[in-house]
C-alpha cells in the first residue's frame, strides 16, 4: 500500500482548565485513542498554580507550583500518548474573569489550526468548577464560530452519566467508552501528577489494587443533541 492509500490521520483536540483534568477525568479515553493512532493535542488554560495540594508532605509553594505542575502534566501526556501540549497562560482560578471574546478567539484559532475530528471540553454548566465551566463555554462558542467539521463532546465525572436524566439528558445523548484495557496508562498518568495524588493512598497501592479503583467506562455528552450519537465511541 502506498501513502496515498492510507486513511487520513484522525485528530482529537482536548481543551481543559488545569493540569490533571486530562488524566483524572478522561485519561483512559485519551490513552485508548492515542493507542489507535489518533493524533491528540491538549490545551490547558492554566498551570494549576493555585491548587491546594502541594505534595505530601508539602514540598511546593506558590512560586514553584506552576513549573512543577507543568512538568507533571508533560509526563502525564507522555503516559497517555498525547502528542502536543499547549497552554493559554491564564492564571489558575481566573479563567471566568478573562475577556470571553478574546478567549473564544484564541481557542477558535487552535481549532482551525488542528482541524480536529473531535473536540473535548467541559460542559459550561456541569463542569463543577468555575474554571471548568468558563473554558467549556469558550470552547463551545469557538467550535460554533469556526463551523468546523467534526463533533464536540463534553467530558463528565465518574459514572454520573449512568443516570443522565438527572442532568436533563437521556441515554441517547451519552457516549460510553470502555477504557479497561488502558488502565496501565491511566494509572501512570495519575502517578505523574505526583503533587496532586500523593495524599491519595490508593493511587500508590500495588498496581492491581490501584487499578481496581477505576471505573470500566468513561462518559461523554454530545453537544449536538439532534445528531446521531454513537454509544460506544466518538
Amino acid at each position: 500500500m502506498n501513502n496515498t492509500d492510507k486513511a487520513p490521520l484522525k485528530k482529537l483536540l482536548a481543551v481543559f482548565a488545569h493540569p490533571d483534568d486530562e488524566s483524572f477525568i478522561c485519561g483512559g479515553t485519551l490513552a485508548k485513542y492515542a493507542s489507535e493512532g489518533v493524533d491528540i493535542t491538549l490545551v490547558s488554560a492554566t498551570r494549576g498554580e493555585m491548587g491546594r495540594r502541594m505534595g505530601n508532605p508539602p514540598y511546593l509553594n506558590r512560586e514553584s507550583m506552576a513549573a512543577a505542575r507543568e512538568m507533571e502534566l508533560r509526563n502525564a501526556c507522555d503516559s497517555l500518548g498525547i502528542r502536543e501540549l499547549l497552554f493559554l497562560d491564564i492564571r489558575d482560578k481566573t479563567v471566568e474573569f478573562v475577556d470571553e471574546n478574546n478567549l473564544t478567539t484564541r481557542i477558535a484559532n487552535f481549532i482551525q489550526e488542528v482541524d480536529p475530528d473531535v473536540v473535548l471540553t467541559f460542559h459550561e454548566k456541569l463542569g463543577g468548577h468555575p474554571d471548568h465551566c468558563a473554558i467549556g463555554k469558550a470552547t463551545t462558542a469557538a467550535f460554533q464560530r469556526t463551523e468546523q467539521r467534526g463533533a464536540l463532546y463534553f467530558i463528565s465525572f465518574g459514572e454520573a452519566m449512568e443516570h443522565p436524566e438527572r442532568y436533563g439528558y437521556s441515554r441517547k445523548d451519552v457516549v460510553k467508552i470502555d477504557v479497561h484495557a488502558h488502565f496501565d496508562a491511566k494509572l501512570a498518568a495519575f502517578r505523574a501528577h505526583r503533587c496532586q495524588t500523593e495524599i491519595d493512598e490508593w493511587v500508590w497501592l500495588p498496581d492491581h489494587e490501584a487499578k481496581a479503583r477505576f471505573g470500566k467506562y468513561e462518559y461523554f455528552l454530545k453537544a449536538d443533541r439532534a445528531s446521531e450519537v454513537k454509544t460506544d465511541g466518538f
